[in-house]
């Protein structure tokens, strides 16, 4: 996966990513934190790789962002285990 950024502030972050399953999980995600003020994606054109927006207010923008794909790993984890026991039952 490439991650490109493309604007980089205390507050602010716009980021390009190859993959808009992963720009929509992070958008989603980003909402739980209360510091997130606007987390959205845009895409010029179909052909072009989208761009993740993420403005915060009072909190570092990569600090809100870091935290997120650390929740995201932690529940990806639980849900991998909880798979692993329900499989294991059947």
């Amino acid at each position: 996966m490439e991650i490109k950024f493309i604007r980089k502030e205390k507050n602010y972050l716009e980021i390009e990513l190859d993959n808009l399953t992963v720009a929509e999980l992070l958008r989603n995600a980003l909402w739980h934190d209360k510091a997130t003020e606007l987390a959205a994606w845009k895409r010029e054109h179909p052909s072009k790789n989208p761009c993740l927006i993420l403005r915060t207010n009072g909190k570092e923008a990569k600090k809100v962002l870091l935290d997120t794909i650390e929740n995201i790993q932690k529940t990806n984890a639980e849900l991998i285990s909880e798979f692993k026991k329900a499989m294991k039952g059947k």
